[in-house]
């Protein structure tokens, strides 16, 4: 195989026309208003199997660029997406990004309650009282504690995007979202990840005015 001479500056676009290629080797045509945030994620990942696994909510773009416009916040389950979101970009409409995983108070709690960090950590984030935008890559847990919430009334909200990884829930969590009506981005089935959810913020955040 051939190396391939690509200046620094050209490398992420150089990687989205190969991803576009293959794509289109694939026979696989991705609806234009998902395909920056389904191709980012590929970028992310290598992996073309969201091409067919990612799942979008009716209008669930136009909402989330609408919730950014007008100021809202993004709440992770780890410090790793907080790490790879881009926070100057979400500042520039008067949002923080938060994660309260780390804690001390909440991993306190969470001990004393038998519960884990996420669902103590999705809790204070309803209770921030302005709009929220969720980006769980990680914890299944904190996807049930938001819907155990909007089941009991206490809580709805206003985005999710569901991609934890793993074995043990998380199949079962992304579901409790696609079946309800909070606009939502979710990868269907066991892929996922900090650095997936982190790349779908980037993804709406970078293509917002288009």
């Amino acid at each position: 195989m051939n190396i391939e001479y690509v200046l620094p500056t050209e490398i992420e676009k150089r990687s989205f026309e190969i991803i576009g290629k293959e794509l289109e080797e694939m026979g696989i045509t991705i609806p234009p208003e998902q395909e920056p945030i389904t191709k980012r994620v590929i970028h992310t990942s290598a992996d073309f199997d969201y091409a067919n696994t990612m799942r979008y909510s009716t209008g669930s773009i136009a909402k989330a660029k609408e919730l950014i416009k007008n100021g809202a916040s993004i709440v992770t389950d780890t410090n790793m997406a907080l790490a790879g979101i881009n926070k100057k970009t979400l500042a520039k409409y008067g949002g923080q990004v938060y994660c309260f995983m780390a804690d001390e108070e909440v991993a306190a709690e969470a001990k004393e309650r038998q519960v884990t960090r996420a669902t103590v950590s999705m809790e204070r984030a309803a209770a921030l009282g302005f709009p929220v935008i969720f980006a769980i890559g990680n914890a299944p847990t904190a996807l049930i504690s938001l819907y155990e919430m909007m089941e009991a009334g206490k809580y709805t909200p206003d985005f999710v995007i569901g991609v934890p990884v793993g074995f043990v829930n998380v199949v079962a969590a992304k579901e409790l979202f696609l079946n309800s009506n909070v606009p939502y981005i979710i990868n269907e089935g066991r892929k996922g990840g900090s650095n997936i959810a982190a790349a779908i913020v980037n993804a709406i955040l970078y293509n917002i005015d288009k």
